[in-house]
């Protein structure tokens, strides 16, 4: 199977509401837009897209019909400091305070209209402990 593009959808009753918070909040814009579902993808890569559906709509299957739950989406940012110092300014929830992991993370988690978690992530070199459960081209570099 050749995979051609991935991104989650978030199902909603709110669509126009959570899809406004991406964009303002997290550099997104509309590619396609209807009122049941919308199609967003970063302002600086195109490879980055996130949609957003109602959940009642009748493509999706009645049994599978709803709103999310148990979903965490994580971005990976050059400057997590600058990124939660502006999401503080914004008067988002923030969930977890930014902080240092020994696996690896320098983070923070907030969350969206729906109570997605969203954590906000700058990789930094790990513990050793850590550092030897990585795959060698998977360690985090930097910091």
């Amino acid at each position: 199977m050749k995979v051609t593009s991935y991104y989650p959808v978030i199902m909603t009753e709110r669509v126009e509401e959570t899809a406004a918070f991406y964009i303002a909040h997290f550099g997104f814009r509309e590619n396609f837009a209807s009122d049941w579902y919308m199609h967003l993808q970063s302002a600086e890569d195109s490879a980055i897209n996130l949609a957003i559906l109602d959940g009642r709509h009748e493509t999706i299957p009645a049994g599978g019909r709803g709103q999310v739950a148990g979903l965490l989406l994580n971005f990976e940012v050059e400057d997590v400091d600058t990124v939660y110092e502006r999401v503080q300014a914004a008067g988002l929830p923030i969930l977890l305070a930014i902080r240092d992991e020994d696996f690896g993370q320098r983070h923070f988690i907030t969350s969206d209209p729906n109570g997605v978690l969203i954590d906000i992530i700058k990789p930094i070199p790990p513990s050793a402990e850590f550092a030897a459960l990585y795959a060698e081209d998977a360690l985090p570099q930097g910091g």
